[in-house]
């Protein structure tokens, strides 16, 4: 694990993703960090992994814009209260290609903007092999080591000075880059 120094007080993390592994990793690389997950509704319908975020996190009713407005209120109450919240961009796990990244949403850059707080990029390399869907019996899985990179975060001044869509770009670009050296054959159809 690369690991770069932690911004003080709440903050939120964005990282790829590529496995429901990152969710249960997430607390043993940030173990000094209290987060909560703001993440599709649609993760309550897994055995254990709903468990595991109805008690812990805030779901995001995507298909309702009532229910979706609670979960950035209580976004905000959270990170009032001191808590960090975990958000995934790309908004689902891509379904070809891991680990290259789908396009992100706006949502976490603009709610890091809006609340003032730094924003810090992981960046996930191999979760993809190590734990499958749990509704694919027969996905790939297999033991392994975890490949993950904290980054260095965007401070709150930084932020300050970047629109939404700079704020996209660069955590984009941050997270990306070790994606680009350990699978270059991804990227090969684009050049």
């Amino acid at each position: 694990m690369e690991k770069a120094t932690l911004p003080d007080g709440p903050y939120i993390i964005v990282a790829n993703h590529t496995s429901y592994l990152d969710i249960l990793l997430m607390h043993s690389i940030l173990p000094k960090s209290p987060f909560v997950f703001l993440g599709k509704s649609e993760i309550l319908k897994y055995p254990i992994l709903g468990t595991y975020f109805r008690n812990l996190n805030i779901p995001v009713y995507r298909k309702n814009k009532n229910k979706a407005g609670q979960a950035y209120s209580m976004a905000h109450k959270a990170v009032a209260d001191g808590w960090s919240l975990v958000v995934f961009p790309e908004g689902t796990i891509p379904d070809k290609d891991c680990p290259k990244m789908l396009p992100f949403k706006d949502g976490a850059f603009k709610m890091a903007k809006s609340m003032g707080v730094p924003l810090l990029p992981l960046t996930f390399t191999n979760n993809y092999k190590l734990f499958s869907d749990p509704t694919d019996i027969l996905g790939p899985a297999q033991p392994g080591i975890s490949r993950v990179y904290i980054h260095p975060y965007f401070t709150v001044e930084e932020l300050g000075q970047m629109e939404i869509s700079e704020i996209r770009q660069a955590c984009f670009d941050r997270i990306n880059a070790p994606i680009l050296i350990e699978f270059p054959h991804l990227f090969k159809e684009n050049k």
